[in-house]
Order: C-alpha cells, then structure tokens, then sequence
C-alpha cells in the first residue's frame, strides 16, 4: 500500500485503512485489558495515526523543511512519494526506497516488536490466569516486553518515514512508558513481594543483556 507516483498525498482513504489495520494488528497481540494497557495503546494508536497522516495525507515535514531540503539534495523531487524516505535521500540511496538499508532495517524493528508483543502477551495471559508472575518466554530477559515492544515498533517507523511530529512524540511516549512500567512494578512487588524482588534484581526492564539472550535463566 506504498504509491509511487509523484504527489501522492492527499489519499486519506489510506490513512485511515494503513491505521486501521496497523492498529487493529497491534490490538490483536497487545489486547489490552487493564486502563493502563488501554493507556499504552491509546499512545501507540496516536503515534501510527500522526505517522500515516504524513506519509499519504499532508507531508507536514517535507513542508516545513522544503527549503531546506531542496538546497541541499537539488534534483530531488520531494512531492513525490518516495522522497518521503528522508533517511534513504539524506545518506545517498538512490534505489528503490523500500529496498534501502534504513527501510529494512525498519522492518527488522516493527516486526520484532509485533513479535515480542505477541509471545509476552500469552506469557503474561497465562501466568495471570495462574495468579503467578510472568518470568517466562520474554520475560526471562526483560521485566516489560510488551512496552519494549511498543517502543521498538515507533523505532521501526522512525527509520522508514521520519515526520517532526512522530520524533516530538516518541521520547514521550517512551517516558511514559516508562511510568507506566514503574507504576506496574510497584503494584506487582506488593503482590509478589520477595519474589518480585529477586526477579527484579537479575532482570533488566527494557533492555536485554547481550549475554543473556543466548542463555534462558529460570527462576
């Protein structure tokens, strides 16, 4: 659903199917339950929407930065769709965009991140249903990964199609996440007292360490 035709803006029937899915897609592997999951979701749906709004509706950045940009890359043409690959024309690529490095690497990101949301989220379901704490699947190496997932998800688009908007609002919702998760701990150690407490200690919040991707510490 990426047109390549120049101009090709002004397609809001693709903003609103391209968030829909997106949405809808992320829904089905986060499915939120609690205010606080509809809360991280309600930011990521936010995000997906400013980032499709961009790229087939209004190309704000490219408006804001057209002088700029028509400086220093002349011969680009940044009406055309395309062009709205700003990493891919900023460090040279002259391919198809969706073959560049940057684009591909985004696809690494947002997949990775559906995939974590998805296998933390049955983890998560099932130690819930247990009335035990989640320490398995992803959860032996980070105490959050759904909102890991999130946040790598937004990373993913960031690389495909930068917008000012999408780079305003990721480091907040990265700091939100981030409340969010203190907030969700601090209710778990309550529930799980020492317990939480120990997993805490030798498990990282959102970042894995590299040594103990390769290894699979049960409690």
């Amino acid at each position: 659903m990426n047109p390549s035709e120049p101009s090709a803006y002004g397609l809001w029937s693709l903003v609103f199917i391209n968030s829909l899915v997106f949405i809808i897609f992320a829904f089905s592997f986060a499915k939120p339950q609690t205010s606080r999951d509809w809360r991280s979701f309600g930011a990521f749906s936010a995000f997906v929407i400013a980032l499709f709004t961009e790229m087939y509706g209004f190309p704000l950045t490219i408006y804001l930065l057209s002088g700029w940009l028509s400086s220093r890359f002349p011969g680009v043409d940044f009406l055309a769709h395309d062009s709205g690959h700003l990493l891919e024309v900023m460090f040279g690529w002259r391919g198809n965009p969706h073959f560049g490095p940057f684009h591909l690497l985004s696809g690494i990101f947002i997949g990775g991140g559906f995939i974590l949301l998805a296998s933390a989220w049955n983890v998560l379901y099932q130690a819930q249903r247990a009335r035990q704490l989640a320490t398995t699947g992803p959860y032996v190496h980070v105490r959050h990964p759904q909102y890991t997932g999130f946040i790598l998800i937004m990373l993913g688009f960031l690389f495909q199609w930068p917008t000012l908007i999408t780079l305003v609002m990721f480091p907040i919702l990265v700091y939100m996440y981030v409340r969010l998760a203190r907030r969700e701990e601090r209710e778990v150690a309550v529930e799980f007292g020492e317990e939480y407490l120990r997993y805490s200690k030798r498990t990282p919040a959102f970042l894995p360490r590299l040594d103990g991707l390769f290894t699979r510490t049960q409690p």
